[in-house]
């Protein structure tokens, strides 16, 4: 009799949405808010169109945006490829771990032949840097690339 009424208020509890177990995690704490002004790039491989957008004050946004422009450019598959941000305030520094890229670039070849089409995408702190490191990622394949777009925020 014991043993039943032990499953009934088992039952009962869960029912109501109350659950027993030892086995529980504590949530998680909120994610800590990441400071800083976004910008993201996204591009569609298949058929090289891109989309970019900087001055976002959250991460998703600036990433939901460039995804956006990149499928009305008329890209199939767009994906996000680079996330970068800058600092609103010297003070910024979030603890986070992510860093402060201020610029961000993406080069293609520079003969366009879509889903074959060599590319490279990277941020930096500056522009030239930014630049040369998308420049050398994308002639690794040795198509000689230029810059197709680039953003500081």
């Amino acid at each position: 009799m014991r043993l039943r009424a032990l499953a009934v208020l088992g039952l009962t509890l869960l029912w109501s949405g109350h659950v027993i177990s030892a086995d529980l995690v504590a949530p998680s704490e909120p994610q800590q808010e990441e400071k800083g002004i976004w910008a993201a790039i996204a591009y569609s491989q298949s058929d090289s169109k891109y989309g970019f957008f900087w001055g976002a004050d959250k991460r998703q946004e600036a990433k939901d945006i460039a995804q956006k422009y990149c499928e009305n450019a008329g890209g199939k598959a767009c994906n996000v490829v680079s996330v970068f941000r800058n600092h609103r305030h010297w003070t910024d520094d979030d603890e986070t771990g992510f860093p402060y890229k201020h610029c961000g670039a993406l080069a293609m070849a520079d003969k366009v032949e879509n889903r074959f089409t060599p590319w490279g995408v990277n941020s930096a702190e500056t522009r030239r840097e930014a630049e040369d490191l998308a420049l050398r990622a994308c002639e690794a394949s040795g198509a000689k690339c230029k810059i197709r777009e680039w953003v500081c925020t």
